[in-house]
C-alpha cells in the first residue's frame, strides 16, 4: 500500500513537471548559462584537472538548487500540502519525492556530465568507470539531501535564499569526496584507489536517507 501510495506521488509530480516544464527549464537554462560563461573564462588558459573537477560540481550543485527546492515548495503554493497530509503516509510521500529527486537528477547531471567533457577540451577523463560511478552516486547523495531540505524550507518565508545556505554545509563532505573522485578519475587512478570515495558517498547517501525516514514526519506534519 505504501509502495502504491508513493508511486502515486510520484507520478503526479512527473505529470506536474511536464505539464509546467519549470524545474527542467530552469535547470537546462542554468547549465547552458554557466558553462558558456566557464569556457569564455578559460579560454586559452591551463588549468588543472583538480580545479576542473571542482567546476563541474560546483555546476551541478547550483543546478540542483535551482530546481530542487520545488519538490515541496510547489505543493505549498499549489495549496496541495493538506490533501497529501489527509491522504498519503508521510512516509509515502517522502519516498514519491525522492525517487522523483533521484531520477531528475540523474538525468540532469548526467547531461551536464556530458556536456562538460564534449565542451571542455583540458577535462579528459582517463578512468571513465570512476568517472560515471561518481556521477551516479554523487548524484543519489544530493538527491537524498535535496528532498529532505526542501521539506524543511517549504514553509520558510525567504525559500529561495535559505535552500542553498542550508544545503552548502549540509552536502560539503559531498561535495569534497567527489570533487576527489573526480581528479582520480582524470588522473587515469585505477578502479580500486577511488573504492574510498565510493564508499563514503555510499554511506552519506544512506545516512541521509535513514535520518530523513525518521525526521520526515514531524517535517511533514509540522
Amino acid at each position: 500500500m505504501m509502495m502504491r501510495s508513493a508511486y502515486e506521488v510520484f507520478r503526479k509530480d512527473v505529470h506536474s513537471e511536464f505539464r509546467t516544464r519549470y524545474a527542467m527549464n530552469a535547470l537546462i537554462m542554468f547549465v547552458i548559462v554557466a558553462l558558456s560563461i566557464i569556457l569564455f573564462s578559460i579560454g586559452d588558459e591551463s588549468v588543472t584537472p583538480g580545479v576542473l573537477s571542482g567546476i563541474l560540481w560546483v555546476i551541478i550543485f547550483f543546478s540542483g538548487m535551482s530546481g530542487l527546492s520545488r519538490s515541496f515548495v510547489s505543493e505549498e503554493e499549489r495549496g496541495t500540502v493538506l490533501t497529501l497530509q489527509l491522504l498519503t503516509e508521510p512516509s509515502a510521500v517522502y519516498a514519491g519525492k525522492l525517487l522523483f529527486n533521484l531520477i531528475l537528477t540523474v538525468s540532469l547531471n548526467l547531461f551536464i556530465a556530458v556536456m562538460y567533457v564534449l565542451l571542455v577540451q583540458q577535462f579528459v577523463v582517463q578512468s571513465p568507470a570512476i568517472f560515471w560511478v561518481t556521477i551516479l552516486l554523487g548524484s543519489a547523495g544530493i538527491a537524498a539531501a535535496a528532498t529532505i531540505l526542501a521539506a524543511i524550507i517549504a514553509k520558510a518565508n525567504t525559500k529561495g535564499t535559505l535552500y542553498p545556505v542550508l544545503a552548502f554545509p549540509i552536502m560539503l563532505p559531498l561535495l569534497l569526496t567527489v570533487m576527489n573522485a573526480t581528479r582520480l578519475a582524470t588522473e587515469g587512478a585505477p578502479f580500486s584507489e577511488a573504492a574510498g570515495e565510493f564508499q563514503v558517498l555510499v554511506a552519506y547517501t544512506v545516512v541521509v536517507i535513514a535520518v530523513s525516514v525518521i525526521l520526515f514526519d514531524f517535517v511533514w506534519k509540522d
